[in-house]
C-alpha cells in the first residue's frame, strides 16, 4: 500500500463509507506542512513519486483520477518552492509545503551542477536519477525496475532501481562464513587490478542472487576461489555489471557527461573503481550526502544561489579517474 493512488482507489472500492469521510488526502510531507499552517496543498514531487496519479504526457492527473472523483479530495497543486510565512510562538518563520525525500536529495545537485548528470544514490536500494530525460517517462507496466519522480518544477525524472545493497549484504554474509572472516572484513578490501583482470580473462558468473532476478545468474552460487579477496572481487564485478545496466537504462539516449555516486557504496573502493572503468567516457564523482534530503528541503524554499564549489564544500566531493589498462 505504498502507492498512494492505488491506496485511495482501494479505499473507495472496499471501504466506501470511510472514503466518504475524507475531506482532503495529503501525502506525508504536505500533512506535516498542514499541521503548522492549516492550509491543505499538493505539490509536484510527492504526486510524481510513482503514485500512479500523474500523467507525464499531459502534465496533469490521469483520467482515471478524475473518473473516480479523487481530484475532489486532492488539494490545489502549488510549486514545491512555495512557502508560507507564519507567526509561530512569537517567531516569524517560513514554512514550506513539503517535498518528497528523493527529490529533496536530488535538488542540491541540480542547483549546483551546470552539466547534465545522473545521480546514483546507493544503499539498500540503488536508485539512479536522470533529471535531464528527453524521453517519455517509463511506466510501471514496462518494468518494475523503472520508477517515476518529478522535480520541483514538475519536470519528469527518469529513474531505475536495483536492490543492490540488500543483495550485497546477503552475499557478503555467505562469503564471511565460507572463508571464516570477521563480519566487517569486507570493508577493508581495496581494488586489486590483477585480481580483476584474472577474473575477466575467463569470465563466468558465479553468484546466484537471492533478492534480484537476472537472466545471467547461475542456478546456484559456486565459491571456487583461492581467497576472500578474489571471491569479493568476483562478487563486486557481477554486482557492478547489474549496476551498469541500471545506469544505462536511466540514461537511455540522453547525452549525459557525468555520474555522481552517493550513499553507502560511495566509499567502496572496488565498486567505485569498477564504475569508473566501465564509464571511461564520463566524469565520475562521489559525495558524502548524509544530510542531503534535509538540506534539499531547506533549499527548496530558499533564495540561496548555489555554485560549482557547493558540493566540494558541503558534500566531500571526490573526483575519480579510471585505472590504467596496460
Amino acid at each position: 500500500m505504498l502507492n498512494s493512488g492505488l491506496q485511495l482507489y482501494w479505499l473507495k472500492q472496499t471501504q466506501p463509507e470511510v472514503f466518504k469521510k475524507i475531506k482532503y488526502s495529503l501525502h506525508l510531507p504536505q500533512y506535516l506542512s498542514y499541521i503548522f499552517t492549516g492550509i491543505p496543498l499538493s505539490e509536484y514531487t510527492s504526486i510524481g513519486c510513482h503514485t500512479a496519479l500523474w500523467d507525464y504526457g499531459k502534465k496533469d492527473y490521469h483520467n482515471w483520477v478524475y473518473a473516480e472523483g479523487l481530484d475532489k479530495i486532492l488539494p490545489p497543486i502549488v510549486s514545491t518552492e512555495t512557502s508560507i510565512n507564519m507567526n509561530y510562538n512569537g517567531t516569524r518563520i517560513k514554512i514550506g509545503v513539503g517535498i518528497h525525500d528523493s527529490s529533496a536529495a536530488l535538488l542540491p545537485y541540480v542547483r549546483s551542477i551546470k552539466k547534465k548528470f545522473v545521480l546514483v544514490s546507493t544503499g539498500t536500494w540503488s536508485i539512479v536519477f536522470n533529471p535531464f530525460t528527453e524521453n517519455p517517462i517509463a511506466t510501471d507496466a514496462e518494468t518494475n525496475e523503472s520508477i517515476n519522480y518529478m522535480r520541483i518544477n514538475g519536470k519528469p525524472v527518469k529513474a531505475t532501481r536495483l536492490f543492490l545493497g540488500n543483495e550485497y549484504k546477503l552475499q557478503v554474509k555467505q562469503l564471511d562464513a565460507c572463508f571464516g572472516v570477521e563480519d566487517h572484513y569486507h570493508r577493508t578490501i581495496k581494488f586489486d587490478p590483477d585480481l580483476y583482470f584474472k577474473i575477466m580473462d575467463d569470465f563466468k558468473y558465479h553468484f546466484h542472487w537471492e533478492s534480484i532476478a537476472d537472466e545471467t545468474m547461475p542456478d546456484k552460487t559456486e565459491l571456487r576461489f583461492y581467497s576472500y579477496e578474489e571471491a569479493y572481487h568476483q562478487l563486486m564485478t557481477e554486482l557492478v555489471l547489474l549496476q551498469i545496466k541500471s545506469i544505462k537504462k536511466a540514461i537511455g539516449t540522453d547525452k549525459i557527461s557525468r555520474v555522481y555516486i552517493d550513499g553507502g557504496f560511495s566509499d567502496n573502493d572496488v565498486y567505485v573503481k569498477l564504475i569508473a572503468h566501465h564509464f571511461r567516457d564520463k566524469k565520475l564523482r562521489t559525495t558524502d550526502a548524509s544530510i542531503g534530503s534535509a538540506l534539499g528541503s531547506a533549499l527548496s524554499i530558499s533564495d540561496t544561489k548555489l555554485n560549482s564549489k557547493f558540493l566540494k564544500k558541503n558534500y566531500a566531493l571526490k573526483k575519480h579517474v579510471p585505472f590504467i589498462v596496460t
